[in-house]
């Protein structure tokens, strides 16, 4: 390198230090999935030859489907490499159709469907078409993360409703109501709910329903993404209420039932001009979906059911294993969970900080779990469990912490 050239990079790289970067003012409202953060230190703990245990992550510890990663290679073989339209295939958009659909027992067209690398597009995306400067968008709390993050990000205000276990961690619909006002915009919620893992039933959706049809200007976004991870409880969604189909939108996908997190693959179900809206966002965002992914997806959807009906049965067992095992823990107590994979456990009669308590576990006990502020401030006193691990590594995971906490 010529050394006019060296002394000037080096003077630029100078002023990079001295000046910080150059962030937007609302890069600061933007936050983060915690869960990945933690996986980072438990990462550097396993470098450092520590057998950790994984009790953290969101994520199916089962391989994607055979006959799905068969299909990606067929496709590939295809040609399948190059863009695709922004809404999404048409023969996958007509698959999402048809079977989500017989699964909610409602009728769905194909330009009502959105395909993106990913559910959480589905949130971002929304919450960037739908919100203004100033408006109001009611979210779960605690809840996944990015609810929040996302509301602040686009400059809305996000407006808590509270999951407490008092009412078994399902949201106040009294307090709901008192909460909407002429500037609600939006209202998220998740069943089966990630972290409490409970699933909201056909008569209280019915009743959430019936307080939100005076708000004409208001929409629903309702994750549904764990909508196949149930036990014993009846997975209902809230779009086939009266006066919600019009204003709810639908997120699912493949990453969990599927055990296909690392595929980025999702989508949305909604009203056919919002979809179009969402799809000249995606065009800005991301151009297309990987083809030879939506391919796979088909094959998803449309093939053999028995590796997802296997994984979903083998959570319940865990999930058996995991509540009995965190009771017996002095200063815990937890409900039983009757969707996704999760456990939220109360540990306020151990007398630790629950931010303090999982890095204390992660640290001192290789457990890895996640702090309920991660999920929010109502998840302060809370630690959150993922059970997608071997029941081999829960029942040791349990014998860990059980040493540790009671010490």
């Amino acid at each position: 390198m010529p050394i006019k050239k060296a002394k000037r990079m080096k003077k630029i790289q100078e002023c990079s230090l001295a000046c910080g970067l150059p962030e937007s003012p609302r890069m600061k409202r933007m936050g983060t999935e915690t869960a990945f953060d933690m996986l980072v230190k438990a990462r550097n703990l396993e470098a450092q030859g520590k057998h950790i245990i994984h009790l953290e992550i969101g994520e199916p510890d089962f391989d994607t489907p055979q006959n799905i990663k068969d299909a990606c290679k067929k496709a590939l073989d295809e040609g399948f490499t190059h863009y695709g339209p922004a809404q999404g295939l048409p023969e996958l958009r007509k698959v999402i159709a048809e079977k989500a659909g017989e699964f909610r027992k409602m009728t769905f067209k194909p330009e009502q469907v959105v395909v993106t690398p990913g559910g959480k597009p589905i949130m971002s995306y929304s919450i960037m078409a739908l919100v203004d400067d100033g408006d109001e968008v009611i979210y779960v709390n605690p809840g996944y993360p990015i609810y929040e993050s996302m509301i602040d990000f686009m400059g809305g205000k996000a407006v808590p409703l509270p999951l407490l276990e008092e009412n078994d961690f399902m949201p106040d619909l009294k307090y709901l109501k008192k909460k909407l006002t002429k500037k609600t915009r939006m209202l998220i919620i998740n069943t089966p709910h990630n972290p409490c893992g409970v699933v909201f039933s056909e008569s209280y959706l019915k009743e959430m329903a019936k307080i939100l049809e005076p708000y004409d200007k208001l929409w629903v976004l309702s994750d549904e993404i764990y909508s196949r991870i149930t036990y014993g409880a009846k997975f209902e969604t809230i779009a086939k209420f009266p006066g919600m189909p019009e204003r709810t939108i639908i997120l699912d996908g493949y990453s969990k039932i599927f055990a296909m997190t690392g595929w980025r693959a999702g989508y949305g179900i909604m009203h056919p001009e919002l979809a179009q809206a969402l799809s000249r966002v995606a065009t800005n965002m991301n151009s297309c979906t990987t083809t030879f992914v939506q391919r796979a997806c088909i094959e998803a959807l449309t093939g053999p059911q028995d590796a997802p009906e296997k994984m979903v049965k083998e959570f319940h067992k865990r999930r058996d294993v995991i509540v009995n095992g965190l009771n017996s823990i002095k200063g815990f107590s937890c409900k039983t969970p009757q969707g996704a994979f999760y456990i939220i456990v109360n540990i306020q009669k151990t007398g630790y900080d629950c931010r303090e308590l999982a890095d204390k576990l992660l640290n001192e006990a290789s457990v890895a779990c996640l702090s309920g502020t991660c999920f929010g401030s109502y998840g302060k006193g809370y630690l959150r469990f993922s059970y997608a691990n071997s029941i081999e590594n829960i029942k040791e995971a349990i014998n860990r912490i059980k040493r540790y906490v009671e010490k």
